[in-house]
């Protein structure tokens, strides 16, 4: 059985601020598709049997720079849903509510376009997104890449491994790199992390 790839789109304007960026739909910088580009050489040297891509722009363009042309769209892979907070940073947000994390605390709900997620709710798009990558490993037609973001990724590694969504915590992420989801005698593990190439 295959590999799961977890790519992470290259940067933008608001990772470059510190903004959360939920379901904002904004482009790539210049350099965000430099790391794209990098990325390629990493992901085209595995066989790759499926290809799933969040509907924004940032991971849609990431792919395709990334040499991962065929692939399907789905939307159980958008990021985390910020509500009010955003286009907020931490540093803005913990002026006021100094103790608040993400992945315990979840988002006060914004205007309608961001209703806002809690940290439950991104664990059950998560589950349901691994229940599709299973389906797709057990064909054994090679490994499952997915092309998203970060905190929706780092919760559903979480999930992969059997922790709650609180558990993404502990997974920073990079843009515009790889990481390797395996298993062990049977069991989930974290084989690579926050993979470039040598030369990027």
């Amino acid at each position: 059985m295959g590999d799961l790839l977890l790519v992470r789109h290259g940067e933008t304007e608001w990772a470059l601020t510190g903004q959360h960026t939920g379901l904002t739909d904004i482009p790539l910088t210049d350099n965000g598709r430099e790391e794209a580009r990098r990325v390629a050489p990493l992901v085209c040297s595995y066989h790759i049997g499926a290809v799933f891509v969040s509907p924004l722009q940032r991971a849609r363009e990431t792919a395709e720079l990334a040499g991962l042309k065929r692939y399907t769209v789905d939307p159980d892979l958008l990021e985390w849903d910020y509500g009010a907070y955003e286009g907020i940073t931490t540093r803005e947000i913990q002026r006021t509510r100094p103790d608040w994390y993400l992945f315990d605390d979840g988002v006060p709900p914004g205007p309608p376009e961001h209703p806002g997620e809690t940290p439950e709710q991104v664990a059950t798009r998560a589950d349901r997104m691994l229940s599709k990558v299973d389906a797709a490993l057990s064909n054994n037609e090679g490994s499952v890449v997915l092309v998203g973001h970060s905190h929706f990724l780092r919760v559903l590694t979480a999930r992969r491994l059997g922790l709650p969504a609180s558990g993404g915590s502990h997974f920073l992420l990079a843009t515009g790199t790889v990481s390797r989801l395996s298993t062990e005698h049977g069991r989930p593990v974290v084989s690579g992390w926050n993979l470039r190439p040598p030369s990027a």
